[in-house]
């Protein structure tokens, strides 16, 4: 169902079975997905592709232009995938020439108050819980999981299946299948709930307690427990992951607890 107060210019692409509420805006050039309910007041801007049976609730603003003073008017994009949701208030703004798009996966949840800035690529199943803010330029892989009122600086990069902490700042790397939290930011443990809902073994799991083992517990640097990682512990998906993603890091990645503890559950 489209209201009839809603205003849908003819140049956009609207599903089948779409629901556009009352005073909801959607401009030209914007392509929405079927099933998908875009609610009252909502305001779908320029350049913004939804995918199919995703929710945009009141108040949410996507496809506003970067608030980025170098950008000068490039034709970028904003692109959601399929059964994502997105709460209350929500602002995502469109790429600039670093990506030419700001890209959110499928099955996402973005809570109320949750800014996305310019550039921002965020895989499937990612949650940013209320009020969390991304600076641009910032990657979040599949699966990750971001407390409430977190803010994170240009450029961060978030590896898969991670859990941080609400009230936090990340201004390092945070790797794959880890927690953080503290202030400063930290590692404190293997994210093992999270990997065991999502079907990860024990003995997955465990490899990937070992590994971190090297670089946080051992005080080894990050040099040599890449080093011993590599000669010492048997190849898999996670470990090369893992690898990849610490030596491709150009902020540098989160360090230990002041108060190390071998208690990573």
């Amino acid at each position: 169902m489209i209201s009839s107060l809603a205003h849908i210019d003819p140049a956009a692409s609207i599903g089948n079975n779409v629901t556009i509420d009352s005073f909801a805006v959607i401009e030209d050039g914007v392509t929405i997905g079927d099933g998908t309910h875009i609610m009252s007041h909502a305001t779908i801007l320029k350049g913004t592709t939804i995918g199919k049976s995703s929710r945009v609730f009141p108040g949410a603003v996507i496809g506003a232009i970067p608030q980025d003073l170098k950008f000068v008017g490039e034709e970028t994009t904003v692109e959601i995938g399929d059964h994502t949701t997105i709460r209350e208030s929500v602002t995502i703004n469109r790429g600039t020439k670093d990506k030419w798009k700001t890209v959110i996966g499928s099955h996402c949840l973005l809570m109320a108050y949750t800014h996305i800035a310019h550039d921002c690529i965020l895989g499937d199943y990612v949650i940013l819980a209320n009020t969390v803010q991304l600076a641009g330029h910032v990657e979040i892989g599949d699966h990750a999981i971001i407390g409430g009122l977190v803010g994170a600086a240009q450029f961060a990069k978030i590896g898969a299946h991670t859990y941080i902490a609400g009230h936090t700042v990340i201004d390092k790397d945070v790797p794959p299948y880890i927690k953080a939290g503290r202030d400063p930011l930290c590692y404190v443990g293997v994210n093992s709930v999270g990997l065991q809902r999502r079907g990860f073994t024990s003995e997955k799991i465990n490899d990937i307690h070992e590994i971190y083992r090297y670089i946080y517990l051992r005080g080894l640097n990050i040099t040599q427990a890449l080093e011993c990682i590599e000669k010492e512990l048997p190849e898999s998906n996670e470990r090369n992951e893992i690898i990849s993603f610490i030596k491709s890091s150009k902020r540098g990645i989160i360090k230990a607890s002041a108060k190390e503890t071998t208690n990573e559950d």
